[in-house]
């Protein structure tokens, strides 16, 4: 079993957004001595190994030109990964930090997820970094790739900052948050700190990018058309058997739609909130948070593709849900339902 502490990172992005340009600039620092990289490509010829390689130097690399990371059954990635875990260092060398997958443009990090699933006994942080092209962002929002990479990202970083004004930085973040309320946004105009930041260890559970989510009532699905942003509120303790089974449940309901899903959650079995989060419909183990709840009280966090409030309400075991968008709740959900109490809103 590896030692925990090695942080396994899966750089998504779509095609031109800027993703090797990024890990390139990373591997320029010194942080890259204690970096493996696994770059996957479609088609035989590796260009994006070849360009990260001759920045690179001594960096461990295994090229995966076998097709697209979500196209394959997984066991390639899995024994690569495992190789590298496995593999002595040179006396020379720093102990392995991180590895960092760069997937091709058109992955979805789901499946690239449940490949790697195999993998959980090494105790590895894992994270998802997608960038976000400040120079046509909004133009790619209406690709699914693009639209599934940014919603499952724990952090997104805004790329090509540094060839736009200075009130694109602005302008861009705020698009980013729109797109995903949970992530964290690095919106830096240098690229090496930049490149710093998006490689950075992840948050421990931060749950700080939605510290508070009443500061954005009312708002309406984001510049993506066909995403949509729940949040369920938690007034009342839940049954663990419950809310497990509610959650394979809305995963079994609403399949490839889910793209992201995170928050905070009261069970009757426990004093601390649980942490419960998933990426498409690979769902971290839940566990006790151990920081400070964001005011508001518990919640739950939703991010899909073409989904209707009726859809959430409709998953079983029933919990109590006001299903309404904003501010606006059906009063009439809660005494319909009666035992238990989360509130949804599209917002």
């Amino acid at each position: 079993m590896t030692q925990a502490g090695i942080d396994f990172v899966v750089l998504t992005g779509f095609l031109g957004s800027g993703k090797t340009t990024l890990l390139r600039e990373f591997l320029g620092t010194d942080e890259a001595g204690e970096t493996a990289i696994i770059v996957n490509e479609v088609g035989e010829i590796g260009l994006d190994g070849a360009l990260l390689r001759e920045a690179g130097g001594d960096v461990a690399m295994t090229m995966l030109a076998n097709g697209c990371v979500c196209c394959q059954v997984g066991t390639d990635l899995t024994l690569t990964v495992e190789s590298l875990l496995a593999a002595p260092r040179p006396d020379s060398a720093r102990p392995l930090r991180r590895i960092v997958l760069e997937t091709s443009g058109l992955s979805k990090p789901g499946p690239v997820l449940r490949q790697i699933a195999p993998l959980a006994s090494h105790r590895m942080r894992l994270s998802v970094v997608a960038t976000f092209d400040a120079a046509r962002g909004p133009e790619t929002q209406t690709f699914e790739e693009a639209a599934a990479q940014w919603a499952g990202a724990h952090r997104i970083v805004v790329t090509k900052l540094d060839t736009m004004p200075e009130a694109r930085l602005a302008e861009a973040a705020s698009e980013v948050a729109l797109v995903n309320p949970l992530a964290e946004v690095v919106a830096l105009r240098y690229r090496s700190a930049a490149s710093r930041a998006a490689f950075a260890p992840p948050l421990p559970g931060a749950l700080s990018l939605w510290p508070d989510p009443h500061a954005q009532p009312g708002r309406a699905a984001g510049p993506h058309p066909r995403m949509t942003t729940f949040l369920l509120r938690q007034s009342a303790a839940i049954r663990y058997d419950d809310l497990a089974e509610w959650l394979d449940n809305l995963a079994g309901a609403l399949g490839d739609r889910l793209l992201r899903l995170k928050g905070l959650i009261q069970v009757a079995e426990s004093d601390r909130p649980l942490l419960v989060q998933s990426v498409g419909t690979v769902f971290s183990q839940p566990r006790a948070f151990g920081g400070v709840p964001p005011a508001g009280g518990s919640f739950l966090v939703v991010i899909g593709r073409d989904l209707a409030a009726d859809e959430i309400e409709a998953v079983l075991p029933r919990l109590p849900l006001e299903l309404g968008r904003g501010t606006a709740f059906v009063s009439n959900a809660t005494a319909s339902l009666g035992r238990r109490s989360l509130r949804a809103e599209a917002v």
